[in-house]
């Protein structure tokens, strides 16, 4: 397609320059193009070429709707810490096909952010008054596992399946032991 479209791309991305190349040439159609870098501090393509090229199908990887297209006069990002998305002024509609997410990041890299995420989480959850309580920190991890693995049949994606819901219900119990963290060190000030 030669001509653009009167579209905005819009990527938020840290140490990702192995996909970026890629994510841009594939939405060439787009008229205006917006990288936000969230301090990126190394190259990644060492990791995306030891990385293999599965997709999880189900579970909590897909479908993940996201919305993408939009018209920024009628649209902002939320103030999300974590996982931030466009909030739309108005209905919104559907394209059909996928949007694959390569993050292209070795195990290691991808606990180490999700060990920020979780503290940005427990942080923002703690700024607005949530209370940490025993029934969360050992509910919300096993009502994930049972609704991603089970009913969304994540285990159909076989041991990445499992290795990445596994991940996310650690992340939910870390979430609120890091509430927990916060609270008593604001009791000890």
């Amino acid at each position: 397609m030669s001509e653009t479209l009167p579209l905005t791309l819009v990527v938020i991305t840290r140490d990702a320059g192995a996909q970026l190349q890629d994510c841009l040439a594939s939405a060439a159609f787009a008229a205006e193009t917006i990288v936000v870098d969230s301090g990126s501090r190394d190259d990644t393509v060492e990791i995306a070429h030891r990385m293999g090229g599965r997709w999880l199908a189900h579970g909590e990887g897909y479908p993940d709707w996201s919305l993408r297209l939009f018209d920024r006069r009628h649209a902002r990002w939320s103030d999300d810490a974590v996982h931030e998305h466009v909030v739309a002024d108005g209905s919104v509609g559907r394209l059909e096909g996928d949007l694959l997410h390569a993050s292209g990041e070795s195990l290691d890299s991808y606990l180490e952010k999700q060990n920020r995420y979780t503290s940005l989480q427990a942080e923002a959850m703690h700024a607005r008054g949530e209370r940490f309580s025993f029934a969360r920190l050992l509910i919300s991890p096993l009502a994930r596992f049972a609704r991603f693995y089970l009913f969304r049949a994540g285990f159909l994606d076989g041991t990445a399946g499992l290795v990445h819901i596994a991940i996310g219900c650690f992340n939910s119990f870390c979430k609120y032991a890091k509430l927990r963290a916060l609270e008593q060190a604001e009791r000890s000030r």
